[in-house]
């Protein structure tokens, strides 16, 4: 099948070359970034309107909400050059209320729309293990659910268009909450004199266990902050997550705390770092490093 994929990032890239490991030929639009491994491995085409034109499904994964309405209808844009029939995928992570609306516009050119957002990091995207939340049509997401199996191992129909935004923001409050945890923790208990390394050891051991403490407790300890998420994509997942609420009547106190902690770390330079980051705001306020 011609697959379009638009932005080979972080965590594009290995999704896209996952697709191209199953023999899918990976159609993708010129930028001055791409390395010549990818050009070699993929099509290039002139720009996003070129690549709607040539594949059958089109797959998007960039960073914001502004940035999937400039790919999509920008100028040189996706909807440019789609046809009747065709499938746009929006694996990013952005406002359900846009999605709504994005998806309305694709379907009244006579396509399909799903978004799929996803978990997981740069390890799952790697590893095709991500979690992958879905808002579609049933037989929208029959279509894509062999594409889906080939980059992820959790896939889930959550409900109509705007369903797989919402149930990302859910995640994103999770994860940040449980980095705030982890970390306040760690700072806790290196600062009372015990060995940060042995507390997560033995804390994997019972009811705290969890994802965060096994992997970015780790980062935290070893000092290894280069991004897998970074925290100013975090940041605009909580910026999401707080502006729904505001919508919706629902007070989400915590992540508020956690946005806070995560735009310390911004002042401090650390917009780039991985979102275990968090913790060195933390360790500011201590006046104390656990690594």
């Amino acid at each position: 099948m011609n697959i379009g994929f638009i932005g080979l990032g972080i965590m594009g890239l290995p999704m896209a070359q996952n697709l191209a490991k199953a023999g899918h030929t990976i159609i993708a639009p010129e930028r001055a970034s791409l390395k010549a491994e990818t050009r070699a491995a993929f099509t290039i085409v002139a720009d996003a309107t070129a690549v709607a034109k040539a594949a059958e499904i089109i797959i998007l994964m960039v960073p914001d909400t502004p940035d999937v309405e400039r790919v999509l209808f920008g100028a040189n844009g996706v909807a440019a050059g789609l046809s009747a029939g065709k499938l746009v995928i929006d694996m990013s992570s952005i406002s359900p209320t846009a999605t709504k609306d994005f998806a309305a516009k694709i379907n009244a050119l006579g396509c399909d729309y799903i978004d799929a957002p996803v978990s997981g990091g740069e390890i799952g995207a790697k590893n095709a293990a991500l979690t992958i939340m879905i808002g579609a049509s049933e037989a929208a997401f029959a279509r894509a659910l062999p594409l889906f199996e080939l980059m992820g191992k959790n896939i889930t129909r959550v409900g109509e268009n705007g369903a797989g935004q919402v149930t990302k923001v859910a995640n994103q409050i999770i994860v940040a909450l449980n980095i705030e945890a982890v970390s306040e923790a760690l700072v806790f208990a290196s600062k009372a004199g015990a060995d940060p390394a042995k507390v997560r050891q033995a804390l994997m051991g019972g009811f705290a266990n969890s994802r965060i403490l096994e992997v970015h407790a780790e980062r935290m300890i070893n000092r290894t902050f280069n991004p897998g998420f970074r925290i100013e994509l975090h940041q605009k997942d909580l910026n999401l997550a707080l502006q729904s609420a505001k919508e919706l009547g629902v007070a989400l106190p915590n992540t508020a705390s956690a946005q806070q902690l995560f735009s310390a770390c911004a002042a401090m330079g650390g917009s780039q770092w991985d979102h275990s980051g968090m913790v060195q705001a933390l360790e500011k306020m201590a006046d104390h490093k656990i690594g």
